[in-house]
């Protein structure tokens, strides 16, 4: 908080962008808002940003309600699953996640088998794993950081024999995440709410890893990085496109007057009382290598 208000208040910053994490987010929300100034593409699918909407909050991407309900499409509509669990971290990340899978499930008639937490900052897993597998599920969704994340991933798998899939959110960090895992990353399923990273059919994806490796030349190209390197176009986009002197005001407002933003193959749409530009989910599994989720499996 102290340094927020130092950036909008003694620096005099035009906007914050790309601020990490929900509990980050919520401590400034109303800071923020109190200002009028742009809280631009934060990297949390938190609803508190997009519900109620606030003039100031521009989303790039999808929320965690989103995510979860892809997840729930998945296990539940496609694999036909019904004992659904969930890990989650305790804090607001975690309940936000917590409750997208809570309504995703409601929506089809069904509860969570069972519930485990740890605390953030830990790898900790060890009370939440043995409650979360009470109720023998057969697929965990977990809301958590990698680390704590693959901690519990492991253990279930030298713990219990049960064939379980594991499900993470994009905020975990997925490359992260593999990494952790190693070899047991099999039956590891992360949502993601950008397009593949590695996709050469898509012309920005093409300029975004050219310029990962002429400007970050040890950066890794990344699910996350490609999230920052859109939030990064758009900005420009909308700043350029505004007429005569810049203001916050001008910036939002002309944001939302063109409404569609084709940053080279993905497309990001805005309007006056819509400030989430992009609802796509995709699903990736980790193992051996990060690839889009074959849906017909």
């Amino acid at each position: 908080m102290k340094n927020t208000k130092e950036l909008i208040y003694d620096d005099q910053v035009f906007a914050l962008i790309g601020a990490v994490g929900t509990p980050t987010s919520k401590a400034v929300a109303r800071i923020v808002s109190d200002a009028k100034i742009p809280f631009f593409a934060p990297f949390t699918g938190a609803e508190f940003l997009r519900k109620p909407f606030e003039k100031y909050v521009v989303n790039v991407r999808a929320s965690y309600f989103q995510e979860m309900e892809r997840l729930a499409s998945y296990l539940i509509d496609k694999k036909k699953l019904k004992r659904i669990a969930c890990f989650y971290q305790n804090d607001s990340y975690g309940f936000a996640g917590l409750k997208g899978i809570e309504i995703a499930l409601a929506r089809r008639g069904m509860r969570l088998v069972s519930r485990g937490s740890y605390e953030r900052n830990t790898v900790a897993v060890m009370g939440g794993l043995r409650d979360v597998y009470r109720e023998h599920p057969e697929a965990i969704v977990l809301v958590g950081a990698y680390s704590a994340c693959a901690e519990f991933i492991k253990l279930s798998k030298n713990k219990y024999s049960e064939n379980v899939l594991y499900c993470n959110i994009s905020f975990v960090g997925t490359e992260s995440l593999q990494e952790a895992l190693g070899g047991y990353g099999e039956d590891v399923i992360v949502s993601q709410v950008v397009p593949s990273p590695h996709d050469r059919e898509t012309a920005l994806i093409r300029e975004f890893q050219q310029d990962m490796m002429k400007y970050q030349h040890d950066a890794t190209i990344s699910f996350t990085s490609l999230e920052g390197y859109i939030a990064g176009k758009l900005f420009g986009k909308i700043a350029l496109a505004v007429k005569e002197e810049i203001t916050r005001e001008k910036f939002i407002s002309t944001m939302e007057s063109i409404g569609r933003f084709d940053l080279g193959g993905i497309v990001l749409r805005f309007g006056p009382g819509d400030h989430q530009g992009m609802d796509t989910i995709y699903l990736t599994r980790i193992y051996p290598t990060i690839r889009t989720l074959d849906e017909t499996r």
